[in-house]
């Protein structure tokens, strides 16, 4: 429940755009990723599947990674 995915989008060592399951949609830090955030959210089936990465990825790995680390 507290499990949170996040991808991020970089260039030259600056966060553009990211997206986090938590909030649910991509948020843009620079101009370049504002456009680019908005013209993902606005696609249905991007949001679809980045919401589901959560449950593909974390999910079904969180037990693995959290044993490793213990």
């Amino acid at each position: 429940k507290d499990i949170e995915y996040i991808r991020s989008y970089y260039y030259n060592k600056k966060e553009l755009t990211r997206f986090s399951s938590s909030v649910g949609k991509f948020v843009g830090f620079t101009e370049y990723g504002v456009r680019n955030a908005a013209d993902w959210n606005n696609d249905a089936s991007e949001l679809i599947a980045m919401k589901a990465q959560k449950e593909v990825y974390c999910l079904n790995n969180v037990q693995s990674k959290y044993n490793n680390v213990l």
